[in-house]
């Protein structure tokens, strides 16, 4: 767990400083690293790509995900199915499905599911971590024990292995695509939590701060209406690395049958599950979603590491 504290407080830390030594505001400084990264090029457009799959998929689909209109074709008791050709870019699946128009509209699916999942953990998290540092910031007695008590919850629940936390969430709920978006969700809101209390914990001691309050500005308009804005950019950079996160687990609960079984809704995690049995016999079934979930992940990691690189002011010249 000290490892994951240690890179949440590392992120709070980054946003405790405002301008650079060349008097550029922090954003203005990030954007410029940003566009000269290739980092933040590549992840760009891999997200980029994968958002537009994901709205025109459907649409643009040549098949429905369900229709199985090659029955005769594909005969999994003798291992013989069919690969890609004119009419089926990627093959037929086990059910004799269009496995490209199934990647096409899991692909929606998958976006769904992590946008959905981080929302969830950015909201709570954000709320149960804003709360927190507002009364760091107060001051009091009062604020110190309501942070201790929140705090130390938080840090039982990062102390649990996520993958773990997010099944036994799942498996207590039932098998849905709602499930799955709530655990992942979970999941993500000690760490979204932490993030905002430690961004507000260092921007508390800054200059703007300290003018605020020796001009007499009362500590919740400072707490809520300085400090709390001012303490955001960590967090949004988080939201990007825990889209990649939420992905690749929620694809995870899927492969281990926690995932929407509605076929007309497929979602690459759960194709991934239903390939496994035939993986000797047609392995690409199996390739082609994990090569979409990693791939998708991917972007979404190198825009965010990208992002972090850029609000470090080590790495500023």
């Amino acid at each position: 767990m000290s490892t994951k504290t240690d890179k949440i407080d590392r992120l709070a830390e980054l946003t405790a400083s405002t301008e650079t030594s060349t008097g550029a505001s922090l954003w203005v400084e990030a954007w410029r690293r940003l566009k000269a990264s290739k980092m933040a090029v590549i992840g760009a457009c891999i997200i980029g790509v994968f958002v537009v799959v994901a709205i025109v998929g459907p649409w643009v689909a040549p098949y429905s995900p369900t229709a199985q209109l090659w029955r005769g074709e594909v005969l999994t008791n003798q291992n013989i199915f069919v690969g890609p050709r004119a009419e089926n870019w990627l093959g037929l699946d086990h059910l004799a499905r269009d496995e490209f128009s199934r990647m096409l509209v899991g692909a929606r699916q998958t976006l769904l599911v992590g946008i959905v999942a981080t929302l969830l953990g950015f909201t709570i998290g954000a709320l149960i971590g804003g709360a927190s540092g507002a009364a760091l910031v107060l001051g009091g007695r009062a604020g110190r024990r309501i942070d201790t008590a929140v705090m130390r919850v938080i840090d039982i629940m990062l102390a649990l292995p996520s993958l773990l936390l997010a099944v036994s969430i799942a498996a207590v709920l039932g098998q849905s695509l709602t499930t799955v978006m709530i655990a992942v969700g979970v999941v993500q809101i000690p760490i979204f939590a932490r993030l905002l209390r430690g961004a507000m914990l260092a921007q508390g001691g800054s200059d703007y701060v300290l003018a605020a309050r020796a001009l007499g500005v009362r500590k919740r308009r400072i707490a809520l209406g300085h400090v709390l804005p001012n303490s955001l950019s960590p967090v949004i950079v988080q939201a990007t690395l825990s889209l990649a996160t939420a992905i690749i687990e929620a694809a995870a609960l899927s492969y281990l049958g926690l995932g929407n079984p509605d076929a007309a809704e497929p979602e690459w995690g759960v194709m991934l599950a239903q390939a496994q049995s035939y993986f000797d016999s047609a392995p690409m079934l199996a390739i082609y979603p994990a090569l979409g979930i990693i791939v998708t992940a991917l972007g979404f990691t190198l825009l965010g590491e990208a992002m972090r690189e850029a609000l470090d002011p080590k790495l500023r010249s």
